[in-house]
C-alpha cells in the first residue's frame, strides 16, 4: 500500500484514526483522513480506503464507484470500538486481505475475511503473479481458474524453473494438486486445470483450462553494431527471436559491453525494466568461452564475444539457453542461472551450517538442505542433527570417514545423475573451511556449483559472550586467525605481528597449541586482557570459561578443551565502558532534506 485514505465516520472513532495515521507513518505509507464525499474524487488514484463506522455506511458510499476487482482500490471498514476488522473490497488482488490482517494486529481486534482460498489455505491464484514477479503469459480467464481451483477440481502443476515463488508452491501444495514434469503428462481426462510456471512457451491441450506464470530468471546479453533508429522496434524483435526459439520474454537482467553504457538504448532499457543494465569490461568479456567467437568483433571491441559473454556473465556462469541472435543492427543471447534451473542437470551447493544449532542454519540452507539428494556432512563438525530435514529418498553421509577423493566420487556420481548435491560444512565454508580443494575440483570438471554463507563461530562467540567485538576509540578491527600447527603460518601473519593492534582476537582451531599461543600473545597484550574459550559453540554441550590472557593456557588445560574450540581475546569482551557516537545527540542517522531541497546535517 502506497497511499491510504482514512473515513472517520463518527468522532467515536477518532482514535482508531490516529492509531491508523501512526502505524502508516511508522511503515513509511502516505495516509490522510478525508470525508465521504471525497471518496469518488480520490477513487483512481488512492490505493485502499479504510472506513471506522459502520458497514452499511461504507458499502452505501463506495457503490457508485466500483467496477473491476483489478482496477477497484482495497476497502477496508473497522468497527468503531475496534472490534472487527473487513475486509470488503479487492481482497487479493487490491490487497485488502493484507491491509486488513495488519490493521487488526495493530489495533488488537479480530479480521473478517471472507475470500474461499484464504480461509480455505488455498493458494491466491490472482496474487502469485504480483507476489512473485511472474508475468501471466496467458491462458484463460483468472475468475474460471480461481473458481476451478478453490473447488478443489484435480489440478496439474508444470514447474520448469526454480525461484521463491516455485519453491512456495511446492511446500504449500494442496491434495488436489499434482506436479508433473513434462506436456505430456497432461489431459483434460486427468485434470480440470493446468498452472504452468514457466519461461518456455508452451502450448496447452485443448479443453483444458491454463494459467501460465513466467518466472523472471533469464539474462540477456546484448551488442549494438550502431545506433539503432527504433529502440523500441529493436526491444520488440529481441523479444521476437527469443519467442520463435520457445523462450517466453523472462528477462530480469540485461547485460553489454561497458563500451555501450552511455547508448539512449540502455536507457530505454532501463526505463522499460526498471532496473539498472549490467555493464562489463572488454577483458572481464573476452576471458569467457563461448560458441560463437567473432575475430570481427574481438578487431573492433576487444573481445570475441558481446551478447554470449555477457549473458553468461550476467547468469553467473549460468546455461546459455538461446545461443547469439543477430539482428539487423543488433545481437542477442539469454542464459539461466543454473540456481533457477529445475535438476535436469546436477548442481552442487555448499551451505554453510553455522556453529552447530540447528535452527541457526539460514533460511536458503534449510531450504536446499529440504530439496537435496544427497547431503555429505562433515560428521566431525557439524550435527546429524542438522539433516534430518531431509526429504524422504535423500542419501545422507557423514564424510569424517572419507578421503577427498571419495567424496569428490560420491558427489560426481549424484551430480551425474542430475542430482542436487548438499555439502555441508560448519560455520562459515569460507572461514577456515576445506572448500578450497573441493571448488577446483568442480572447476576442473566443469560442474556448477554455488556457496550458500553460515553464521560463523565467531559471531555465534559474540551472542553467546554477550559482547560487541568492536568498541568505539578501543577497538575497531577484529582479527581471525589460527596459531600455527602442522599447517604454517604465512611470515606477515605471526600471532605475535597480529597482536600488536591489540584488537579482538577469534582464534580458530588452535586449542591443541594453546601454550604456544598464550606465549606469543603475551608478547603484545597485557597478561590482565580478557579471553575466553568456546567450546562447541551452541550444541547442547556448550561451555564457556573466561578468564585472562595470563590464564589461557590452565584453563583450556584444567577443562580438557580441543576441538571445536574458538578463543576470544580482547578487551572487547564484556566490556561495558563504551560508548557508540550513534546515541549522541549531535549524530544524526540520515540527511536530511531542507526546505532549498538540499541535503543537510
Amino acid at each position: 500500500m502506497q497511499k491510504i485514505a482514512i473515513i472517520q465516520i463518527s468522532e467515536e472513532g477518532g482514535r482508531i484514526a490516529r492509531q491508523l495515521l501512526a502505524m502508516a507513518t511508522a511503515h513509511g505509507v502516505e495516509a490522510e483522513t478525508v470525508g465521504r464525499a471525497d471518496v469518488g474524487r480520490r477513487w483512481r488514484d488512492t490505493d485502499a480506503f479504510v472506513f471506522i463506522g459502520a458497514m452499511g455506511i461504507c458499502v452505501r458510499t463506495i457503490a457508485p464507484y466500483i467496477t473491476d476487482k483489478h482496477e477497484d482500490p482495497a476497502v477496508v471498514c473497522v468497527d468503531t470500538l475496534g472490534r472487527h476488522v473487513v475486509a470488503v473490497l479487492s481482497g487479493h488482488v487490491g490487497g485488502a486481505n493484507a491491509l486488513t490482517r495488519d490493521i487488526a494486529a495493530a489495533i488488537g481486534a479480530r479480521e473478517v475475511i471472507t475470500t474461499q482460498s484464504d480461509n480455505a489455505g488455498l493458494w491466491a491464484l490472482d496474487c502469485l503473479g504480483a507476489r512473485f514477479g511472474w508475468p501471466v503469459a496467458g491462458g484463460d480467464d483468472m475468475n474460471r481458474c480461481v473458481a476451478v481451483f478453490v473447488n478443489r477440481r484435480p489440478t496439474a502443476l508444470l514447474l520448469e524453473a526454480r525461484d521463491e515463488g516455485t519453491d512456495y508452491l511446492e511446500a504449500t501444495r494442496p491434495e488436489h494438486v499434482t506436479i508433473v514434469s513434462r506436456m505430456a503428462e497432461v489431459t483434460p481426462e486427468r485434470y480440470s486445470l493446468l498452472i504452468i510456471v514457466s519461461p518456455y512457451v508452451r502450448r496447452a491441450p485443448d479443453g483444458l483450462l491454463t494459467l501460465h506464470f513466467v518466472p523472471m530468471v533469464g539474462t540477456v546479453g546484448f551488442g549494438l553494431a550502431r545506433r539503432p533508429d527504433d529502440y523500441m522496434e529493436i526491444y520488440g524483435q529481441m523479444n521476437e527471436a527469443f519467442r520463435k526459439r520457445g523462450l517466453l520474454p523472462c528477462a530480469h537482467r540485461y547485460c553489454t559491453i561497458d563500451a555501450k553504457a552511455d547508448e539512449p538504448f540502455v536507457a530505454m532499457l532501463e526505463e522499460v525494466q526498471g532496473e539498472a543494465v549490467t555493464t562489463f569490461t572488454a577483458d572481464e568479456l573476452a576471458a569467457v568461452e563461448v560458441p560463437h567467437p567473432s575475430s570481427t568483433v574481438a578487431k573492433y571491441v576487444g573481445t570475441p564475444s558481446v551478447c554470449e559473454a555477457a549473458a553468461i556473465l550476467g547468469s553467473h556462469h549460468g546455461k546459455l539457453v538461446v545461443a547469439k541472435i543477430k539482428g539487423r543492427n543488433w545481437t542477442a543471447a539469454l542464459a539461466i542461472d543454473r540456481r533457477h534451473l529445475r535438476q535436469t542437470e546436477g548442481h552442487i551447493e555448499i551451505v554453510g551450517a553455522g556453529p552447530g544449532a540447528p535452527d541457526l542454519v539460514s533460511v536458503r540452507g534449510r531450504r536446499i538442505l529440504e530439496q537435496a539428494d544427497l547431503i555429505l556432512y562433515a560428521g566431525s563438525l557439524v550435527p546429524r542433527a542438522l539433516t534430518e530435514c531431509h526429504k524422504p529418498g535423500a542419501v545422507v553421509r557423514s564424510s569424517a570417514d572419507m578421503t577427498l577423493e571419495e567424496q569428490c566420487a560420491l558427489m560426481q556420481e549424484h551430480y551425474d545423475r542430475g542430482h542436487l548435491v548438499v555439502r555441508l560444512h560448519t560455520g562459515d565454508p569460507c572461514i577456515f573451511g576445506a572448500v578450497e580443494e573441493q571448488m577446483a575440483y568442480f572447476d576442473r570438471h566443469q560442474m556448477s556449483y554455488h556457496i550458500t554463507p553460515g553464521i560463523s563461530s565467531f559471531l555465534a562467540a559474540a551472542a553467546e559472550l554477550r559482547s560487541q567485538l568492536t568498541i568505539p576509540e578501543r577497538t575497531q578491527t577484529i582479527i581471525l586467525t589460527r596459531g600455527e600447527g602442522r599447517t604454517p603460518m604465512p611470515e606477515q601473519e605471526q600471532l605475535h605481528l597480529l597482536a600488536r593492534s591489540r584488537s579482538t582476537m577469534c582464534i580458530f582451531l588452535s586449542a591443541a597449541i594453546v601454550d604456544e599461543v598464550q606465549r606469543e600473545l603475551l608478547q603484545a597484550y597485557p597478561e590482565d586482557t580478557p579471553v575466553a574459550v568456546c567450546y562447541r559453540l551452541t550444541w547442547p554441550d556448550q561451555k564457556i570459561c573466561r578468564g585472562t590472557l595470563k590464564n589461557l593456557s590452565s584453563i583450556v588445560h584444567d577443562n580438557n578443551l580441543t576441538l571445536t574450540t574458538m578463543i576470544v581475546v580482547g578487551e572487547a569482551i564484556g566490556n561495558r565502558r563504551g560508548r557508540s557516537a550513534l546515541y549522541s545527540k549531535h549524530f544524526t542517522h540520515l540527511y536530511r532534506r531542507g526546505k532549498d531541497g538540499n541535503t543537510e546535517d
